[in-house]
């Protein structure tokens, strides 16, 4: 099987540690590259720092999101009063990946407001992930779209991949692309190899985690090796990150990845 990428999530991985270190921590246990949501807490010239003195690559960021309880908190490109918060975000989400060499910036779609029809709520994504789009254009970074679960994020505004791809299509440009979770995936939709094979072309992204309990593959209930097998079968060269929960200690977790990265 041809040698597969994995990178560390840093806001799921090396908990153990406090944030700044757990750039060294991630390279020390042998990845080459991070990805994690909100960088905003930090300048972009000192994070950008801790990537070079730990030999790491950026993979992603995301948007920026509200606080835990707030109506943003899943993300704001699907709410129709916070449009302007919402390009302010994006104008900020492309500097800080500019500024640290990350290829992709995922914009999360948020929850569909109270009050407000699904209808109306995804006519105001699809405007602003094609404003986004432009934006982006000549910055060298591409934009993720992400279908995520209903069980843990209910009434967030992508349902199914098929949407996530058909909004994509409908921008119509290179710049965006998908962002396929297998943990997502498998909650809400299942048959993950047929929607893998399905959206390859529009796939930029793959993360994992094992459900029901977001933990390291091989601790749920999805077939790695097949999955893992089609993806390196498909010729996807791209990063595939753990965004997991490790059940004990994130080096102690780390054990089923070492068949696919030898």
């Amino acid at each position: 099987m041809p040698t597969l990428r994995f990178d560390a999530n840093l806001k799921w991985l090396f908990t153990e540690h406090e944030f700044e270190a757990r750039f060294e921590a991630a390279a020390s246990a042998g990845f080459t590259a991070v990805e994690y949501p909100s960088p905003y807490e930090y300048e972009a010239a000192h994070l950008a720092r801790l990537l070079a003195d730990n030999g790491l690559e950026q993979v992603l960021v995301n948007t920026p999101m509200g606080p835990p309880g707030s109506p943003t908190r899943q993300g704001l490109a699907c709410l129709p009063d916070h449009v302007g918060e919402y390009r302010d975000g994006v104008l900020r989400g492309l500097e800080y990946a500019t500024a640290l060499g990350a290829p992709f910036l995922h914009v999360v779609g948020g929850l569909i407001p109270d009050g407000v029809s699904r209808d109306r709520a995804f006519a105001q994504y699809v405007a602003n992930i094609a404003w986004a789009a432009a934006q982006a254009a000549g910055t060298g970074v591409r934009l993720l779209l992400e279908a995520q679960n209903k069980r843990d994020a209910p009434g967030f505004i992508l349902d199914t991949q098929e949407q996530a791809a058909d909004v994509a299509e409908a921008v119509g440009t290179e710049h965006v692309g998908l962002l396929l979770d297998f943990y997502h995936l498998q909650i809400d939709e299942g048959d993950l190899i047929t929607a893998f094979r399905r959206f390859q072309d529009r796939i930029l992204h793959l993360q994992i985690a094992d459900p029901p309990s977001r933990n390291e593959p091989g601790t749920g209930e999805i077939g790695w090796p097949a999955i893992f097998a089609a993806v390196a079968e498909s010729g996807y060269t791209g990063w595939i990150g753990c965004e997991y929960r490790p059940r004990t200690t994130t080096l102690a977790g780390l054990g089923w990845m070492r068949e696919y990265t030898a």
